[in-house]
């Protein structure tokens, strides 16, 4: 298996986003006892302190070869931001939801520095770069 990409579940991306201090939600869209296709394979929803919420969804499973992990697996997932219950784009300067308001097909490394930028952020910097037109 590729080093770089690292399987997610529901119960993964819950406790990383709790460790970041996060209150978390989630839903399974497919389990094992029910395969047929549906929208996503599961969905986590993060709320921050700071009131800026993620919504991660693993939109479907990857099927590995026995000899690199047993089962389905998701190693990609879709990252939304959300603030005020709305999607939003991050105020400029950040590597990330810039002139979008998803990022698409993230893998563990980059969520988990998403995870980190958004924890992080002041509100207050929203307010400014809605007074000075930057946002």
């Amino acid at each position: 298996m590729n080093n770089d990409s690292q399987p997610m579940t529901e119960e993964s991306l819950q406790a990383l986003l709790e460790t970041a201090g996060a209150k978390t939600m989630s839903r399974s869209g497919r389990n094992e006892h029910y395969g047929s296709p549906r929208e996503f394979s599961f969905e986590v929803r993060a709320i921050f302190p700071n009131k800026l919420a993620l919504q991660i969804t693993a939109r479907q499973y990857n099927y590995r070869d026995p000899w690199e992990t047993s089962g389905r697996v998701n190693d990609i997932v879709d990252v939304a931001l959300l603030r005020n219950n709305q999607y939003c784009e991050l105020p400029k300067g950040y590597p990330f939801f810039q002139d979008k308001d998803t990022e698409e097909e993230v893998d563990y490394r980059l969520l988990q520095e998403i995870i980190t930028a958004v924890k992080n952020i002041n509100p207050k910097l929203f307010t400014l770069q809605e007074l000075t037109g930057d946002l």
